[in-house]
This record gives C-alpha cells, sequence and structure tokens, in this order.
C-alpha cells in the first residue's frame, strides 16, 4: 500500500515524457472509449483520453458520474454508448478500462464483440477470489452487493472473443497482480509493469503500451513483443520474472 504514494511522482514523469510520448506512431483514427476505476470518475481519465487524442484518437469518456458499480442501469448504458460511437464513426471501438472500469471494457466486449476493437485492461481484478484485493469492503460499501458470488466470479474471469491486453504491475497496492492474468490464447496477452494502482492510467510506460496496442492495424493484432530496449522495462506472458519497483 505504501507504494501507492508513487502516484504523483507518475504524474510528473508522464508531463517529462510527453514530447517523448509525442513521437509514438500516431493512429488511424479509430473510437476509443474509456472507463475509470471504482469510485473514481472521467477527470481521472482525462491525461490518458488526452494522450490519447494527441495521437489522433477520437476518445469518449464513459459520462455516468462516479463509478460506483455495476448497478441501476450502468451497464446498459455502456453498451448503448459504444453502440452509438461504432455507428457514429463507422468504426469499431477499443475500450479502455482502469480497475474496476476494466471489468466493465470485458463485459462490453462480450456482448459486443462486433462493435469491439480490442480491450485494454489497467490493472483490473478479473480473475481469483475478489477478496484479494484490498478494495473489496469498498466495492460492497459503494454497491451494497457482496462479493464471491461463483456464477458472477465464473462470467468475469471468462475471456472476450477480441484481443484483450492485461497491464498490471506486480507492486500494485490495491489488485494482487495474480489477478489480472489472462489465460495464455491466441488473443490474449499480459504485460507487466512497474506502476502503482492509483497512477498506472498516468504512468510513462503504461501510456506506451497502450499506444503499442492500439496502433496495430485491424484485424492483424499480434502480442506485445517485450524485446530490445524495451525488456528493461516490461515483461509478458504469464508468468514474469518480477520486475523492480519503480
Amino acid at each position: 500500500m505504501l507504494l501507492e504514494g508513487r502516484a504523483p511522482m507518475e504524474y510528473f514523469s508522464m508531463l517529462a515524457a510527453y514530447p517523448w510520448l509525442r513521437r509514438l506512431p500516431r493512429g488511424d483514427g479509430h473510437p476509443v472509449m474509456v472507463f475509470p476505476g471504482m469510485a473514481a470518475n472521467d477527470l481521472t481519465t482525462w491525461p490518458l483520453r488526452g494522450f490519447l487524442r494527441s495521437l489522433g484518437y477520437v476518445t469518449q469518456a464513459w459520462g455516468q458520474g462516479i463509478n460506483a458499480g455495476p448497478r441501476n442501469g450502468v451497464l446498459e448504458r455502456c453498451a448503448a454508448d459504444i453502440r452509438s460511437l461504432a455507428e457514429r464513426t463507422g468504426q469499431s471501438v477499443s475500450l479502455i478500462g482502469w480497475s474496476l472500469g476494466g471489468i466493465y471494457a470485458r463485459e462490453m466486449a462480450k456482448q459486443q464483440p462486433e462493435a469491439t476493437r480490442c480491450v485494454i485492461t489497467l490493472g483490473t481484478p478479473f480473475t481469483g477470489h475478489p477478496r484479494a484485493t484490498n478494495a473489496w469492503r469498498v466495492y460492497e460499501w459503494l454497491t451494497g452487493t457482496r462479493v464471491g458470488d461463483p456464477d458472477v466470479m465464473a462470467q468475469v474471469s471468462r475471456p472476450p472473443l477480441v484481443p484483450t491486453t492485461s497491464i498490471f504491475s506486480r507492486s500494485d497496492g490495491i489488485v494482487s497482480w495474480r489477478c489480472s492474468l489472462n489465460e495464455p490464447g491466441p488473443l490474449a496477452e499480459n504485460i507487466e509493469v512497474p506502476a502503482s494502482h492509483v497512477g498506472m492510467g498516468m504512468n510513462p510506460l503504461v501510456l506506451y503500451a497502450v499506444a503499442d496496442r492500439l496502433a496495430q492495424p485491424v484485424g492483424r493484432w499480434q502480442p506485445f513483443e517485450a524485446s530490445g530496449a524495451r525488456r528493461w522495462f516490461f515483461r509478458t506472458g504469464a508468468a514474469q520474472t518480477p520486475l523492480a519497483a519503480g
């Protein structure tokens, strides 16, 4: 938990690295929808969305205020927004979700694979037991529901049928990294970065990985390559050698 104090440093690192990040390959202009984490709102994803707009993507916030859990028509509104964005732009939508927002992104991709280009989650606990996080009590308080329902856990852990990337950190102070690992598959991957949980959406390495994933041509998705200079900053696969916290 103490390592979560890195978040302000990650924000200032993003600002320092912005000229370098702006030189990353520009995207093809396809739409990207970004979901905030639990008890967070669109303000927390503003740096990420601004960065993606600078690379030429059409971004959309989730627009539902504080993320207090999937109740009161939240997921139905998400699904409608994705359909509308896809119809308006004439292109499938990439979905990015931070923490609990990543659960929404995965579920929306399962419901609407034809409208979804890819899914990227940041520190999202979609496997393992929900109580393996340090936020389950907050979740229960916000939603008025108890975690651990076997049927819900089975549904959440089921992978989408579109390219899916989980970006996670072993030094995450909120979510156990073991709960953020995709099972090996032709359309699923894991990318390990040294990051805090609350600063993940502002971490320069995370932004780099997100930009790399989004820039792939539609229909030609390939796993992230942690080779060359990248091997000093990233690990891939389901059983990585731990990275030093940074």
